[in-house]
């Protein structure tokens, strides 16, 4: 049975560690230290049932990549308003650099091929033309001009200029930037606190660039499993839900440490096979920060630490897997 959370009850419920432990997670902070941990949140049952912030307080803090999954919630709520026609829409049709490309598989290009980071652009090693762009002053013709490497649809490419592509595709269809469109339709409705989007040329920056605190990141989980219904008001279409957190592409499945998993519309998906503890959905960003969503265990969980690399981000994996899945009856 799912329960619902809204923003009163998760404002209000949840306890610090030394006023209960319910869980008996109190025995892991030495290794939260060590791990590198910021923030925790364990919601259950629609109830905070543990949270930790090594500065005794939640911040305002970038949460990376995890953006992208925000983002897909901004498009599919966008397709839901009639601005974005559907998935299928080449994106030459809003890109005129792309439109007259002599390379006809550039021009087929679809909108859910950014989605599934499948557009065939050509973009090595993981995510590496992301810096080279951000040193650009125009990061939308850096993208676009990009040579194609496969054909759309096939081939698993991260690719945070894909995200920027759709952030553009956002702002030129609703004329707002993904930040403000977030703030009208998302994130006042719930009851964020505060929240800082990166930007470039009027474009809110759409791989990373996202700051919020834990604890709005933890709504924003509980949203998507109350599959987008927020204090009885539908927020996201439920459609768009199951539809952007099945798997479209292997993605990442076989990477180690498996710090990844499968790929859906721009959030990352781990069944119980692939990790050997429980299924569930994920943002994810640079060096651990996560939103896990566990259906089968009506949980969220929200697990933040200090960016130092790519591998150390298995810490907050670790955490999830081996201490706090075991502490929540199903």
């Amino acid at each position: 049975m799912q329960h619902t959370m809204d923003e009163r009850n998760l404002l209000s419920c949840g306890y610090e560690p030394d006023e209960a432990d319910g869980l008996g997670l109190n025995q892991l902070l030495p290794k939260l230290l060590a791990w590198k941990i910021k923030d925790v949140i364990v919601v259950h049952h629609g109830t905070i049932r543990w949270k930790w912030h090594v500065k005794q307080t939640d911040r305002v803090g970038a949460i990376y990549s995890s953006t992208k999954s925000f983002l897909s919630a901004l498009i599919g709520m966008a397709v839901e308003q009639g601005y974005i026609s559907s998935l299928d829409q080449p994106i030459a049709d809003y890109f005129e650099e792309i439109r007259k490309d002599s390379d006809e598989r550039k021009r087929s290009i679809r909108i859910k091929d950014l989605m599934s980071m499948t557009a065939g652009l050509e973009w090595p090693e993981f995510d590496k033309p992301y810096w080279q762009m951000k040193r650009t002053k125009d990061w939308i013709d850096f993208i676009v001009k990009q040579p194609m490497a496969h054909v759309p649809g096939e081939v698993f490419t991260y690719n945070s200029g894909a995200s920027h592509l759709l952030s553009a595709i956002l702002t030129r269809t609703t004329e707002l930037s993904a930040s403000e469109y977030a703030e009208l339709h998302l994130f006042k409705r719930l009851g964020f606190r505060k929240s800082r989007w990166n930007s470039s040329g009027g474009v809110s920056e759409g791989g990373a660039g996202l700051h919020l605190t834990a604890l709005d990141m933890a709504k924003f989980g509980q949203l998507y499993l109350q599959k987008g219904s927020w204090n009885g008001e539908q927020l996201i279409p439920s459609s768009w839900i199951d539809s952007s957190t099945c798997v479209h592409h292997k993605g990442f499945q076989h990477y180690e440490p498996p710090i990844f998993g499968e790929y859906g519309y721009h959030w990352w998906i781990s069944s119980k096979e692939h990790n050997g503890v429980v299924s569930c959905y994920f943002a994810k960003g640079y060096g651990g920060q996560y939103i896990f969503v566990i259906p089968e265990r009506d949980a969220v969980v929200v697990v933040r630490r200090e960016a130092v690399d790519k591998s150390s981000a298995m810490a907050s994996k670790q955490l999830l897997f081996e201490h706090i899945i075991p502490a929540i009856s199903e």
